[in-house]
């Protein structure tokens, strides 16, 4: 990969991570990044998850205030999504590419409409704030297996995940969004580890285009907790949208055509 890729990679990522933390969209962005500059969909998505790790890292210690006293709340979640990643994981291998590449434009598509509707998911999932860490979570079969059934989504994909994962948490948890968000971005990098190391194992990583982006990533991840107060989150959540769901149906006419 040419320097000059590499350093685009590296600024697609920085804004990746930082939208990642303020709308959860990091893939809508850094994905059609790396399509662009050739990469075949399944490499592109497992190069992208491998990146992907290090916003988890870099949101994590951004958001350490909103995070202090939930240690039980991200052992719990983080080793559903740990189970979960891996599995998509592996379905994404041991399925055909022509599948992966198939529904590429639908998940694309799925994920701009999610994020669309981010401020009303929002709504539903914000829930009262509770004074002990455990007091008033909401635990069953049902909000469990959802939670499962997103990391599996994330293992696999992931765009809007982080918008699934938040609204789902926010059934299950009494606690300001603010936290409910941080919680996400920590179990998250469970789901995307374990991911990784299957797709490393399967040799479906292009290193030369990770490394780069998975420092934007951890950049963007860093400071995208500090400038959540200041960007523009409806205007950021209406451009990534739109533009999704416009590379949605450039994927579909390209392949569906």
């Amino acid at each position: 990969m040419l320097l000059e890729q590499q350093a685009v990679l590296l600024l697609v990522g920085i804004l990746a991570g930082i939208a990642c933390t303020v709308v959860n969209i990091a893939s809508l962005i850094s994905y059609p990044a790396l399509l662009s500059m050739g990469l075949p969909p399944v490499v592109a998505n497992a190069t992208n998850t491998v990146s992907l790790v290090f916003t988890g890292f870099g949101a994590t210690l951004g958001s350490r205030p909103e995070l202090e006293g939930q240690r039980s709340r991200v052992i719990r979640f983080g080793a559903i999504n740990a189970i979960g990643g891996a599995v998509g994981a592996v379905t994404l291998i041991v399925t055909s590419p022509d599948v992966f590449q198939f529904m590429v434009p639908i998940l694309v598509a799925g994920a701009s409409v999610l994020l669309l509707l981010q401020p009303r998911i929002n709504r539903m999932a914000a829930g009262p704030v509770s004074s002990d860490c455990d007091a008033g979570d909401h635990f069953s079969l049902l909000s469990m297996s959802g939670m499962f059934a997103v990391s599996v989504y994330t293992g696999y994909f992931g765009a809007a995940g982080g918008i699934l994962a938040v609204a789902l948490l926010g059934v299950v948890i009494d606690e300001p969004l603010v936290r409910i968000n941080a919680i996400k971005n920590a179990t998250n990098i469970l789901a995307n580890s374990t991911a990784s190391v299957i797709f490393i194992i399967a040799g479906s990583v292009h290193y030369g285009a990770a490394l780069p982006l998975a420092a934007g990533f951890l950049l963007g991840g860093g400071i995208g907790p500090l400038l959540a107060r200041k960007i523009s989150r409806g205007l950021l959540r209406s451009l990534a949208g739109i533009s999704g769901l416009l590379f949605a149906a450039k994927l579909g006419v390209e392949g569906y055509g």
